[in-house]
């Protein structure tokens, strides 16, 4: 291999942790997925309970969902289909379940593009910036992750910790944990990050589904939660 590939991959991954990084502009701090209902109700209560709770949603919930969106987005642009993004973000925005997760999910997308497009300006951001192809992060994440040759096997599960490790800052907020327990529970959640990026790689839109009935309906009471810190 030579310096400029070393060079190439050295980069790819330095851009990879700008856009996963906690401080990307992209408001992901302000929501809990539910979490914050979750911990009113008791259903998390300390760190083995945030633990269960986080694995679930990834595991059978939304967070295996977001897997399968992601790998079908860089798909379609290794494999120059990248006319089928528009049809695959519908579809991604249309798997909401939640007026919650729609507000989430729409607003850090759209801030993702914004930053994406001054910092990192891409053709196949142009895309996304059409109204009829709402920019769903899965989706354009795994797009651009694609088109940065930044390898499957390191993105998707990147993304993936991304995904937990905001929901578990938003538990060590809540509960409240430390800071250690909080990253004992990100480490917990490791195998579990791997073992659903290995799956999701042999999977397609066909095997979307959800099992993680009480996120969902953790999201629907937190509507209607008196006292709130996050958007969701």
């Amino acid at each position: 291999m030579t310096d400029e590939n070393h060079g190439c991959s050295a980069l790819a991954f330095l851009r990879l942790q700008s856009w996963l990084s906690p401080s990307f502009p992209n408001g992901a701090y302000s929501y809990s997925h539910g979490l914050e209902w979750a911990v009113e109700a008791g259903h998390v209560s300390n760190r083995r309970s945030l633990i269960d709770w986080l694995e679930a949603d990834l595991c059978y919930g939304s967070g295996r969902n977001e897997a399968i969106f992601f790998i079908e987005a860089y798909r379609c642009v290794a494999g120059g289909a990248e006319d089928e993004l528009p049809h695959l973000a519908e579809l991604a925005a249309a798997s909401r379940t939640t007026s919650e997760f729609a507000l989430e999910s729409s607003q850090q997308s759209s801030a993702y593009l914004t930053t994406l497009r001054r910092v990192w300006p891409d053709r196949i951001l142009d895309i996304f910036s059409e109204s009829k192809c709402p920019p769903v992060s899965a989706v354009l994440l795994g797009a651009y992750s694609a088109r940065a040759r930044i390898p499957v096997g390191m993105a998707l599960p990147a993304f993936l910790h991304s995904y937990v490790a905001n929901l578990v800052t938003a538990g060590v907020r809540l509960v409240p944990l430390g800071q250690t327990d909080g990253q004992l529970a990100i480490a917990s959640l490791e195998q579990a990050i791997l073992s659903r990026s290995e799956i999701a790689i042999r999977e397609t839109v066909s095997d979307l589904g959800s099992a993680g009935l009480m996120v969902e309906l953790a999201s629907i009471a937190h509507e209607l939660q008196y006292t709130r810190l996050f958007r969701s």
